[in-house]
Protein backbone atom coordinates (compact mmCIF):
# COMPACT_ATOMS: atom_id res chain seq x y z
CA UNK A 1 0.00 0.00 0.00
CA UNK A 2 1.36 3.32 -1.24
CA UNK A 3 0.85 5.92 1.87
CA UNK A 4 2.11 8.38 -0.66
CA UNK A 5 4.23 9.79 2.47
CA UNK A 6 7.70 10.87 2.07
CA UNK A 7 10.38 9.52 4.48
CA UNK A 8 10.20 12.40 6.14
CA UNK A 9 6.36 12.07 6.54
CA UNK A 10 6.66 8.72 8.01
CA UNK A 11 9.31 9.63 10.62
CA UNK A 12 6.35 12.43 11.47
CA UNK A 13 3.71 9.69 11.59
CA UNK A 14 5.46 7.20 13.33
CA UNK A 15 6.64 10.14 16.14
CA UNK A 16 2.69 11.24 16.58
CA UNK A 17 1.85 7.60 16.66
CA UNK A 18 4.25 7.01 19.29
CA UNK A 19 3.05 9.91 21.13
CA UNK A 20 -0.53 9.21 20.80
CA UNK A 21 -0.76 12.57 18.32
CA UNK A 22 -3.30 13.40 15.99
CA UNK A 23 -2.39 15.78 13.05
CA UNK A 24 -3.83 18.32 14.11
CA UNK A 25 -1.61 18.31 17.48
CA UNK A 26 1.60 18.35 15.84
CA UNK A 27 0.60 21.05 13.56
CA UNK A 28 -0.34 23.64 16.57
CA UNK A 29 3.21 22.07 18.50
CA UNK A 30 5.06 23.27 15.47
CA UNK A 31 2.95 26.59 14.72
CA UNK A 32 1.43 25.34 11.41
CA UNK A 33 -2.17 24.67 9.94
CA UNK A 34 -2.94 21.03 9.20
CA UNK A 35 -2.65 21.10 5.69
CA UNK A 36 0.74 22.73 5.75
CA UNK A 37 1.98 19.90 8.21
CA UNK A 38 0.03 17.70 5.56
CA UNK A 39 1.96 19.09 2.48
CA UNK A 40 5.24 18.69 4.15
CA UNK A 41 4.55 15.10 4.71
CA UNK A 42 3.20 14.31 1.40
CA UNK A 43 6.78 16.57 -0.31
CA UNK A 44 4.31 18.98 -1.43
CA UNK A 45 6.09 21.35 1.05
CA UNK A 46 9.78 21.16 2.44
CA UNK A 47 10.22 21.27 5.80
CA UNK A 48 10.77 24.45 7.64
CA UNK A 49 14.39 24.55 8.20
CA UNK A 50 13.85 25.43 11.85
CA UNK A 51 11.53 22.48 12.78
CA UNK A 52 14.59 20.43 13.22
CA UNK A 53 15.44 22.38 16.42
CA UNK A 54 11.52 22.80 17.18
CA UNK A 55 10.86 19.06 16.83
CA UNK A 56 14.03 17.75 19.48
CA UNK A 57 13.22 20.06 21.78
CA UNK A 58 9.07 19.78 21.50
CA UNK A 59 9.76 15.91 21.26
CA UNK A 60 12.71 15.36 23.23
CA UNK A 61 14.55 13.49 20.39
CA UNK A 62 17.01 11.56 21.61
CA UNK A 63 20.26 11.73 19.33
CA UNK A 64 19.39 8.61 17.81
CA UNK A 65 16.15 10.21 16.32
CA UNK A 66 17.61 13.30 15.67
CA UNK A 67 19.89 11.18 13.25
CA UNK A 68 16.85 9.19 11.80
CA UNK A 69 15.50 12.89 11.37
CA UNK A 70 18.19 14.50 9.59
CA UNK A 71 18.33 10.92 7.18
CA UNK A 72 14.60 11.47 6.66
CA UNK A 73 14.78 15.22 5.63
CA UNK A 74 17.51 14.29 3.40
CA UNK A 75 15.86 10.97 1.65
CA UNK A 76 12.85 13.81 1.30
CA UNK A 77 14.26 16.72 -0.07
CA UNK A 78 13.58 17.23 -4.14
CA UNK A 79 17.24 17.32 -5.85
CA UNK A 80 19.18 15.18 -3.59
CA UNK A 81 19.58 11.10 -3.86
CA UNK A 82 21.60 10.14 -1.91
CA UNK A 83 22.38 6.33 -1.51
CA UNK A 84 22.41 4.74 2.10
CA UNK A 85 23.02 1.06 0.98
CA UNK A 86 25.47 -0.59 3.03
CA UNK A 87 26.32 2.55 5.28
CA UNK A 88 26.70 2.01 8.58
CA UNK A 89 23.99 4.20 10.79
CA UNK A 90 26.58 6.74 11.51
CA UNK A 91 27.42 7.07 8.13
CA UNK A 92 24.04 8.03 6.82
CA UNK A 93 23.52 10.08 9.39
CA UNK A 94 26.57 12.11 8.79
CA UNK A 95 25.50 11.79 5.26
CA UNK A 96 22.26 13.24 5.74
CA UNK A 97 23.54 15.72 8.40
CA UNK A 98 26.27 16.97 5.69
CA UNK A 99 23.28 16.62 2.95
CA UNK A 100 21.12 19.62 4.52
CA UNK A 101 23.90 21.84 6.25
CA UNK A 102 26.63 22.06 2.67
CA UNK A 103 25.18 25.24 1.91
CA UNK A 104 25.95 26.65 4.67
CA UNK A 105 29.22 26.50 5.16
CA UNK A 106 31.27 29.11 5.30
CA UNK A 107 34.36 29.71 2.83
CA UNK A 108 36.94 28.68 5.23
CA UNK A 109 34.83 25.67 6.35
CA UNK A 110 34.80 24.64 2.69
CA UNK A 111 38.68 24.78 2.22
CA UNK A 112 38.38 22.38 5.14
CA UNK A 113 36.28 20.09 3.95
CA UNK A 114 38.49 19.95 0.41
CA UNK A 115 41.88 19.29 2.43
CA UNK A 116 39.50 16.98 3.90
CA UNK A 117 38.05 14.88 0.89
CA UNK A 118 40.05 15.73 -1.80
Amino acid sequence: MNTGLTELGRFLRKLRIDRGELLRDMAKKLGVTVSFLSAVENGKRGMPSEWGNLLSNVYRLSPEQCGELDVAVAASEKGVALKFDGLSSTNRRLSAAFARKIRSFTQEEQKKLEEILL
